[in-house]
């Protein structure tokens, strides 16, 4: 058994888990992350597709509860009067028209942005520019007009949707897409991140199904236990983050963020000039 790779899998697990959900890119973290460890070339864009079903499954879990309540409320055969049923099959269709802008462009691009924009510099340049925008908006003073997330409404699911298109650029982040384009829609930041949460699960269900599909072949049996623990580390890790980034953002903005972002874009960009990354 190869423990150093055991030990890098834990590593990237954990990078996974902790940066997935928050809006500092997760997919640029790993790709920093596993040139600073040397991490197997031949295996590591697996690995990562595969870590991240461990941060998807954590949101299916700690949202299991109100995600099947929702989904019951919506079957179309529920019809008693007041219990919310238009509500909640229109947060499902939002969900699914958020789905669709980054998914089709995703599903026609995925192999051009693979090729050429997974790089180090390209990574510092979107954190760089992810940090401004975030910057921007949170110093808009302005009334959120959604505050539940059962409010939000078609065309405000689509603006989040077009929003997460941004995030098919690594460095820009999921997450910051989705809950930049929540708060520019006119929802709350807890509204926006819970709907950022929710529409993670089709996003990231189907991409990284897909794209697992293409490369599983590429999995040697000697290294299965890696991919396992770093799924596992992933799942507890991202657990505790979600739990955590809830309470935050009901209390916060997403500023500190920005500043990070700032501060690791320059240094990434800086070291991959040096040729250091």
């Amino acid at each position: 058994m190869d423990f150093l790779l055991l030990f890098k899998a834990v590593v990237m697990g954990i990078v996974e888990g902790v940066t997935e959900f928050l809006p500092i890119s997760s997919t640029g973290h790993l790709i920093v992350a596993g040139r600073l460890l040397q991490f197997p070339a031949n295996i590591e864009s697996t690995f990562e597709i595969f870590i991240q079903l461990g941060a998807i499954l954590a949101v299916i879990v700690y949202f299991g509860r109100d995600l099947l309540t929702l989904l019951r409320r919506a079957l179309p055969g529920n019809l008693e009067a007041g219990n919310g049923t238009h509500q909640a099959q229109r947060l499902v269709l939002g969900v699914a028209i958020a789905f669709v802008p980054a998914g089709l462009i995703g599903f026609w691009f995925n192999d051009w942005i693979d090729a050429h924009l997974f790089q180090p510099l390209t990574v510092g340049i979107a954190l760089v520019a992810g940090a401004i925008i975030i910057l921007l908006v949170e110093s808009r003073a302005r009334l959120p007009k959604t505050r539940a997330i059962e409010q939000v409404t078609l065309g405000q699911a689509l603006l989040i949707g077009i929003a997460q298109v941004a995030s098919l650029f690594p460095g820009m982040s999921r997450s910051a897409a989705t809950i930049v384009g929540g708060l520019l829609a006119g929802l709350d930041r807890p509204t926006a991140l819970r709907f950022s949460f929710y529409l993670s699960i089709p996003t990231m269900v189907i991409a990284t199904t897909y794209a697992l599909l293409k490369n599983l072949s590429s999995i040697q049996s000697d290294q299965i236990a890696a991919f396992g623990i770093g799924l596992v580390v992933s799942f507890i890790v991202a657990l505790m983050v979600v739990h955590w980034f809830l309470g935050f953002v009901s209390r916060h903005t997403l500023k500190p963020f920005a500043w990070y972002r700032l501060g690791a874009g320059f240094i990434i960009i800086a070291l991959a000039l040096a040729g250091l990354l």
